[in-house]
């Protein structure tokens, strides 16, 4: 096992946090819990997390991969893509092509690197018709993590996040039990270890969703969040617009106190 003093965190809202709140409202996410377990044991161990809800592959590209090659981290994880695979036409292997590129500058700088593929959408209501374009982008990372050393999360092969329980009312974000259970998945592959275990079955239920219910459900997201984000893309508009990455630059880490409701306090 390798201990890394040093770690940087880019990507779009996956990693920036999405929907796992910190006590003050602000997105926590599987990268900070990642940092919070890499830092154990470590004196002076620094984060950096550039990720920003919404961006495209050719912004993190162009915005956040020079900066991590300028910082020389010890290690960096890399989930990018997702938001250009949902946009229907996308050439997958286009988008698989820039990763590829992305990876190898990374690794070719000393860097060790991180990667995420996309998880199975089988179970998730409407988004089910991604599984296959997801499938293609996941063999390409594959290839690509195999080609240049890097070190990949199966999300796909997660089971625990076939649960409903794992995902936001959104269908694209995890909730913070989700989150949770791939920031240990990662320290595994990473080859660090932890007292909690990502394969730990979920409580039962005795609660079933029935027909009806769940057409009404489909019918109040896509209002909800696949209508906006049409929207968005057709005016060339993002979530991020006018925001931050939450940890620009390499700083020493503190971990901040959990919560554990999947929603923002009240304000």
């Amino acid at each position: 096992m390798r201990a890394y003093d040093s770690y940087v965190a880019l990507g779009d809202s996956f990693t920036e946090g999405l929907n796992d709140f910190n006590p003050d409202g602000t997105f926590r996410g599987w990268a900070d819990r990642l940092a919070e377990i890499l830092a154990e044991g470590q004196p002076g161990f620094q984060y950096a997390n550039l990720a920003l809800r919404g961006k495209m592959l050719a912004e993190i590209i162009e915005e956040q991969v020079p900066l991590a090659l300028d910082l020389k981290p010890d290690l960096v994880t890399l989930c990018a893509g997702g938001n250009d695979v949902i946009v229907p036409g996308s050439d997958v292997d286009e988008i698989a092509a820039q990763l590829d590129e992305v990876i190898g500058k990374l690794r070719a700088a000393g860097i060790d690197v991180l990667v995420f593929n996309g998880p199975d959408t089988k179970h998730l209501p409407v988004m089910s018709v991604l599984r296959g374009k997801i499938g293609i982008y996941n063999a390409h990372l594959w290839t690509s993590a195999l080609r240049h050393g890097a070190k990949i999360v199966d999300l796909w092969a997660m089971d625990p996040l076939h649960d409903p329980r794992a995902w936001s009312d959104d269908r694209l974000h995890f909730t913070a039990e989700g989150h949770r259970r791939i920031a240990l998945r990662a320290a595994e592959v990473l080859g660090v270890p932890t007292a909690e275990d990502w394969r730990e079955p979920w409580p039962l239920t005795e609660t079933r969703a029935d027909w009806i219910a769940m057409r009404r459900s489909d019918l109040a997201w896509t209002k909800t969040h696949l209508l906006p984000w049409i929207r968005r893309q057709l005016r060339g508009e993002s979530m991020g617009d006018g925001l931050s990455p939450k940890r620009p630059q390499l700083t020493p880490f503190v971990a901040r106190p959990p919560v554990s409701e999947d929603r923002a306090p009240a304000s």
